[in-house]
């Protein structure tokens, strides 16, 4: 996922000036922390309608030497350890308060949105806040349930005991958030951060500028500056947020700054989840419907103007599918951006100019055969096809994170999927086909983070579904419950009754033959028989 700054430009160990940046909800100089008996979720002192540049925005209280954020962390922790987070009636009030920042700043949030890439305010809409009100929703009518102690088989010698799972918040986790969709990619953890009881420190990407100063400015009005609080800036204030122990620390972005962040957290034996990328195959085999195929890869492809993680990178045909195609894609292309994209209201634009130059000049890679227009001035690049592109081709050696998609053409299904596995594990493996078994076959024959067939990024609307890389697209799973499983420490606990000390004199010294046999008895777990998989 090509959505990081240029983080790997610094050395972690390199010596910064301490930042001197605002930062909602820190200690003396944060907005008055809120009372959840009083107003759940809400800090006092804000309206909580304050919109793009006009919130409540404290300074640090850095220190002249030092991490400018031990203090800020330490703070949290202490919160943390004064139980304040654990009780379920916390949780679902710093939930709903979520909920109401998601209703309250919606137009905001679509403003913002479209000032930092052009987003349209369908695209937005669907992603940043539908998306984030299923799953917390998901999660608010769930919680209950997910909280409970998950008790677990016993053996002979403990049926009298309690042997569980306890769901422990770890502590203290930093949220790491790219740019390209910069609420759903902060809130959706944050959301299983709270309900598994955690305080959190977010990060917003600052190339999102716009998207990022909202966040910045009106998230503490509704969440307890005392546990929850944002982090803005660059590279140098994310190098020394790093520097800090946390207790987890969930990122999404770029396999080099994902390999930076887990060196980071390795210093304290952080446990981590990496969100990254790469580049997503999508096989098309020779028997599928060409209208449906070619209309769903252009709607994943494009989406975002390509600027989404799991969008099919390229697809692998044969070169009678690549002829069928073609008309197709261009076909879609026009029915859903009309015949000048640059004007439809549908299509949006590349974040920065950064980003503009890297993409454009993957335009050399193959031929032309859709689109290739841009215009630097608005970070346009038009939904481009690129045919007859080689795997050395420039298109082909990076996540291409933006409105081009290459073809390149293989001789049959086999072929494609030694190409597939001859490459980086992806984040989702696309496969079109009316055949379920050469779909099937896709699925089984590789290895990636996802799997969809015969769709483009649905697979991500399920919160049922967990969704993760796997390699060099990632590690860990996200989503639903296992958003609230990955912040939470599944601990396993075992609670004995405190008589029946007859029983335990088997295991007790001096060993004999008959203890040996009786023990065995009671303890050997026995096999039942074979497993067929239906």
């Amino acid at each position: 996922m090509e959505t990081g700054s240029s983080f790997p430009q610094l050395g972690m160990q390199q010596s910064l000036e301490p930042p001197k940046q605002q930062l909602p909800g820190y200690g003396k100089c944060s907005t008055a922390g809120s009372d959840p008996g009083k107003d759940p979720g809400k800090a006092a002192g804000c309206s909580g309608s304050s919109g793009i540049g006009k919130g409540p925005m404290p300074m640090v209280c850095s220190t002249p030497c030092g991490n400018p954020y031990a203090g800020l962390v330490s703070h949290l922790r202490a919160s943390w350890l004064s139980g304040k987070t654990r009780p379920m009636e916390y949780r679902m009030a710093q939930l709903e308060a979520l909920g109401r920042f998601l209703d309250d700043k919606k137009q905001e949030i679509l403003e913002a949105t479209e000032l930092d890439m052009g987003k349209p305010s369908f695209e937005a809409f669907f992603t940043e806040i539908l998306l984030c009100k299923n799953e917390l929703n998901i999660t608010l009518n769930n919680l209950c349930h997910w909280m409970k102690d998950e008790h677990v088989d016993k053996n002979l010698v403990m049926q009298l005991d309690s042997a569980f799972i306890r769901k422990d918040p770890y502590g203290v986790v930093l949220i790491i958030a790219p740019w390209n969709y910069p609420i759903h990619l902060f809130l959706v953890p944050l959301i299983g951060a709270i309900a598994a009881g955690n305080c959190a420190i977010i990060k917003p990407s600052e190339i999102s500028k716009n998207t990022e100063r909202l966040i910045a400015e009106t998230l503490s009005c509704y969440l307890d500056s005392d546990c929850f609080a944002v982090v803005t800036g660059g590279v140098p204030e994310t190098t020394r947020l790093l520097e800090n122990k946390f207790d987890y620390i969930f990122f999404t972005g770029s396999p080099p700054v994902g390999r930076i962040v887990m060196t980071a957290a390795a210093k304290h034996l952080t446990p981590v989840t990496l969100e990254l990328g790469g580049k997503n195959p999508c096989y098309v085999s020779d028997t599928c419907n060409v209208a449906n195929v070619a209309r769903r890869v252009v709607w994943g492809r494009f989406f975002n103007a390509g600027q989404t993680c799991i969008a099919p990178d390229y697809v692998l045909c044969t070169v009678e599918m690549q002829d069928k195609l073609m008309p197709a894609l261009r076909e879609a292309i026009t029915e859903f951006f009309g015949p000048n994209p640059r004007e439809s209201p549908d299509f949006g634009r590349i974040v920065s100019d950064k980003q503009f130059q890297r993409i454009r000049a993957l335009l050399g890679s193959g031929r032309v055969a859709i689109g290739g227009q841009t215009d630097e001035a608005e970070r346009y690049i038009a939904p481009t096809v690129l045919a007859d592109v080689l795997p050395s081709d420039p298109a082909m050696q990076e996540e291409i994170f933006g409105p081009i998609l290459p073809i390149v053409v293989i001789a049959n299904m086999d072929e494609a999927i030694e190409f597939i596995n001859a490459r980086p594990q992806p984040l989702v493996v696309y496969a079109f086909s009316c055949d379920s078994k050469v779909v099937n076959q896709v699925l089984e024959q590789t290895s990636s983070g996802g799997f969809c067939g015969n769709d483009t990024l649905m697979h991500v609307t399920l919160t049922s579904l967990s969704f993760g890389g796997i390699g060099n697209s990632g590690l860990g799973k996200y989503h639903g419950k296992f958003t609230f499983d990955t912040f939470s420490h599944h601990r396993g606990c075992l609670h004995r009754n405190m008589g029946l000390e007859t029983l335990n004199t088997l295991r007790y010294p001096p060993y004999t033959q008959q203890k040996l046999g009786l023990l065995t008895t009671t303890f050997e777990v026995k096999r039942r028989g074979t497993c067929t998989l239906l």
